[in-house]
């Protein structure tokens, strides 16, 4: 019988705190949807560090921490040991952060950030708990609420408002974002639900190739690796160009 795959290609097989803190972090995920919110705050005309401070901490409490706390606990997908007590006290201490630091913040940057804030949990809770029946829990909502909702909420958060270019580059975010799923879709399939694959691919000169997960696996998570990078580098290099 086939060795049991990791269910992500950045974590490891087994057990341990280490392993299943990390995890649970989902790093190169999570690094690439906080470089939405480096690359929103840095169209603003003026850059406040501060206020990129803010919002990255806002958004690691939420997505980083309550988001994937909360979709652990939704089937275990990651196979962690973490009790459940403690990845729902992780989630609703991740949440009331995020909401804290969003409150804090609306004196200075507007009632409006009220509704950033509301819709920022309705998606922690309907995406990650498939709340809803599940409705909030596809494709299109994943790249709306980890894609172009934290680029938005960055950019309004330097400013106070949302402009065309800010709309157009959110747009952007939700086409990787987009793309992101429909890659890690099958990927998380293969490697969490999948027993065996077989078969082969016959070629126009008549050579085979043998299938396996490891086969199909190769170019999903290739893609994967290289979009979150590349995002993460884009955001690096739009943020020192304001900087440096």
């Amino acid at each position: 019988m086939p060795e049991a795959l990791a269910p992500a290609y950045y974590t490891a097989v087994g057990r341990g705190w280490r392993r299943d803190v990390w995890a649970l972090l989902h790093p190169p995920y999570t690094a690439w949807h906080l470089s939405y919110v480096v690359i929103g705050a840095s169209l603003a005309p003026r850059l406040s560090v501060f206020r990129l401070v803010a919002t990255l901490a806002a958004f690691f409490l939420a997505v980083g921490i309550a988001a994937h706390a909360f979709d652990e606990l939704n089937g275990r997908p990651l196979r962690t040991a973490v009790p459940s007590w403690l990845l729902k006290t992780a989630g609703a201490v991740g949440l009331a952060g995020a909401v804290a630091i969003g409150l804090a913040g609306v004196p200075m940057i507007g009632w409006a950030l009220l509704l950033f804030i509301a819709l920022g949990v309705l998606f922690v809770f309907a995406y990650n708990l498939e709340l809803l029946g599940g409705r909030l829990h596809d494709d299109f909502w994943f790249a709306l609420s980890w894609g172009a909702f934290p680029l938005l909420t960055a950019y309004f958060a330097q400013t106070g408002s949302i402009s065309l270019g800010a709309v157009a580059a959110a747009a952007s975010a939700f086409a990787l974002s987009f793309g992101q799923r429909a890659l890690s879709t099958p990927a998380r399939s293969l490697r969490r639900r999948t027993r065996s694959v077989s078969g082969t691919v016959t070629l126009t000169d008549g050579s085979e190739v043998a299938l396996d997960e490891a086969a199909l696996l190769r170019p999903l998570e290739l893609a994967l690796r290289a979009f979150s990078w590349g995002v993460v580098a884009l955001a690096a290099g739009l943020l020192a160009s304001r900087l440096l």
